[in-house]
């Protein structure tokens, strides 16, 4: 199969890959070369959210531009980081994945398809669809199936992969995204319910992942008691003022 280029993938839209990373030398020169070979002439934005090793150094040896936020602050500030700067530097849409190496590059393409063509607004990349269906650990699979129930229930989102960090988004969810409301430790479940609420149109693509094999998670030690806590209350309020949310700057 013949490789696809910038043009085919994006046509005439300006996109950019947003990479949050937190102290992910040992993999985000994969990461980085790995989007630039899938859509070659996309611009990499790497937000380094105070790595205490060479994350940022590497970023930009590998061809990245780099954003590095001055102490830890989590995931959800450096990926409302990275929409501020995609919104300021005029792109007309996003893919976000994150610095670890466990999302397949190979895949973006296929994420943006939709965004690009005009299909869809917000695209997941789905781990649990296609012929390669990802079987993540026991308690992960029971949290993820909690929260996709409740997704269902509380905000009418019936996708199969509702904790996907994998995504593209158009340039009017990026902004909707840079408002006050979106989270900033554990964006997740909850901000599709806000996406829902806001009448955006979310599509679902199979994508390839992988388990992470080095460095420390953010569901490491006592943060996924915080997360499920977090996010419980966070899906219950979304629901609550779910027709309050408005497309702002739409």
């Amino acid at each position: 199969m013949a490789q696809s280029t910038a043009a085919d993938t994006t046509g005439e839209r300006r996109v950019v890959a947003l990479v949050p990373a937190f102290n992910e030398e040992a993999s985000i020169a994969c990461v980085v070369g790995g989007i630039r070979a899938a859509v070659p002439g996309i611009d990499v934005l790497v937000i380094d959210d105070g790595s205490a090793d060479d994350t940022t150094a590497i970023a930009r040896a590998a061809g990245a531009r780099v954003v590095r936020l001055p102490f830890n602050m989590g995931y959800g500030v450096a990926l409302q980081t990275g929409y501020k700067y995609a919104l300021r530097e005029g792109y007309d849409a996003v893919v976000q994945l994150d610095g670890d190496g466990q999302h397949e590059t190979a895949d973006i393409p296929a994420l943006l398809a939709p965004v690009t063509a005009g299909a869809a607004d917000v695209v997941l990349g789905s781990r649990f669809i296609g012929a390669r269906a990802y079987r993540p650990p026991v308690l992960r699979r029971l949290g993820m199936r909690v929260f996709g129930t409740l997704a269902r229930l509380l905000g009418g989102i019936r996708f199969s992969d509702v904790t996907s960090g994998f995504q593209a988004l158009d340039r009017d969810v990026v902004r909707f995204f840079a408002g006050d409301r979106y989270p900033k430790d554990y964006p997740d479940a909850d901000v599709l319910m806000m996406v829902r609420g806001a009448g955006f149109r979310i599509a679902e693509v199979p994508v390839r992942m992988y388990q992470r094999t080095a460095g420390a998670s953010m569901h490491a030690g006592w943060k996924p008691v915080y997360y499920v806590f977090k996010m419980l209350l966070s899906m219950g309020l979304t629901a609550v003022r779910r027709e309050s949310f408005e497309r702002r700057g739409a």
